[in-house]
């Protein structure tokens, strides 16, 4: 058997006591925003039937001045439902579970619009009408998402708890007899503390994305620094690298006398790779060769390019780089399309013009008599602003082949900024 206790009141200080009345009665709690579960199998012994459980329950409850209702069920899904949507001390005895929820409205079993928009449409409003369909139907129109509905309301469906407990801080210091100002020194501190943090972490099956470095300075001063990765992991070289990196590439501003590292456990990753499917490299790898090279070329040069939200032609900015996989779009009836190239920089050109359109063209490489000009296209933005720009463009054809973008703003002259493919 298992018990609900759902509260109404979603404050902090009304969890605490919701996880505090279930602890008295079992060892094993899980908890969730506004209800906790309880593990009530072999406890008959101490407390009695699910009646007198309930009873006790109750009692505890109101002392401790919460509003809140309970409901004791042979699973875990069917015991939260029924404290949801049933006031007070609910009981369900087993085999009870499909008549005793008949007449709560489906809207407790999802928080999905679409499903219950669905569900509407075909006239269902209660547990009872839904759990009246062939589950056979409600898998061909729903999926497997829908026979989940169909068993909750039926409250045929079990499932493990997932029991609550008490996860130590991952935190290691070390006070310094004698301050450090230099790295090398201090590497061999961060490696003995790495080690107790990710040592405890591989005991306890987790791992970490993120490090928290934190160094109090002779001056009195304090100096953090988080290092967040795109993966968990708990391996120590990996994050005893990452540090030097950046902490030569921000040193502190003072000799070090005190060192403290800290994390939040998270579970470690773990990834099935398809036998056709060719290997990625590891993140660990590609971490740390990141961090070298934005030690080589500077963070502000080195990540992936993001678009900015503006018309100014190449504007973009540099994101931290993310190796997450993401499904191309498709391709399906989509018409072939021009791609051009672009030069970075933009080539410096020589324009003959007649009549305000370009009739012939040189720049290095590249040169001759424009046979075919579209344009031009004017644009212009920013003049609120320092960086404000202007340029006329246009698409010209070579008369010995080859088509081209060039451009002329109004500060710089004339350029080739690409040619299309």
């Amino acid at each position: 058997m298992y018990a609900c206790i759902y509260a109404r009141d979603l404050s902090s200080e009304c969890r605490l006591r919701l996880i505090d009345c279930a602890g008295a009665f079992s060892p094993s709690v899980e908890t969730a925003a506004d209800h906790v579960i309880l593990d009530l199998r072999g406890l008959h012994s101490l407390f009695g039937g699910p009646d007198d459980i309930a009873a006790r329950i109750r009692k505890r409850v109101a002392a401790a001045g919460l509003d809140a209702s309970i409901a004791i069920a042979t699973t875990p899904e069917t015991a939260a439902i029924a404290a949801r949507g049933c006031p007070g001390v609910t009981v369900i005895h087993g085999g009870e579970e499909a008549r005793l929820l008949a007449n709560l409205p489906v809207h407790l079993l999802s928080a999905d619009e679409e499903t219950l928009a669905v569900l509407g449409d075909w006239g269902v409003r209660t547990f009872g009408d839904l759990s009246r369909l062939p589950e056979t139907g409600i898998a061909d129109r729903l999926g497997a998402a829908g026979v989940c509905l169909h068993r909750l309301a039926r409250g045929v469906t079990d499932r493990p708890l997932t029991a609550l407990r008490d996860i130590p801080p991952y935190t290691a210091s070390a006070e310094l007899e004698h301050a450090l100002d230099s790295l090398e020194p201090l590497s061999f501190v961060l490696s003995r503390l790495l080690h107790e943090i990710c040592g405890r972490l591989a005991s306890d099956a987790l791992a970490a994305n993120e490090m928290r470095l934190e160094l109090e300075l002779d001056d009195k001063s304090t100096f953090v620094r988080t290092l967040r990765l795109p993966f968990a992991t708990r391996e120590t070289s990996t994050f005893l690298r990452l540090l030097q990196y950046d902490l030569a590439a921000h040193p502190p501003g003072a000799a070090i006398v005190r060192v403290t590292l800290s994390t939040e456990p998270v579970h470690p990753r773990v990834v099935q790779h398809g036998l056709f499917i060719p290997m990625a490299p590891q993140p660990e790898k590609l971490e740390l060769t990141l961090a070298r090279i934005c030690a080589i070329v500077g963070e502000e040069n080195a990540g992936s390019p993001e678009l900015l939200d503006t018309h100014r032609p190449g504007a973009f900015r540099m994101m931290r780089f993310d190796a997450s996989q993401r499904q191309p779009h498709g391709s399906d009836g989509m018409l072939p399309r021009l791609a051009i190239r672009i030069f970075r920089p933009p080539l410096p050109a020589e324009v003959s013009a007649s009549n305000g359109r370009p009739v012939r063209i040189r720049a290095r490489g590249i040169g001759g008599n424009i046979t075919a000009c579209a344009g031009p296209w004017r644009t212009s933005g920013d003049w609120w602003t320092p960086i404000a720009w202007q340029r006329d463009e246009w698409d010209v054809e070579f008369e010995s082949g080859g088509l081209y973008r060039v451009y002329r703003d109004g500060v710089n002259g004339w350029f080739i900024e690409g040619n299309y493919d």
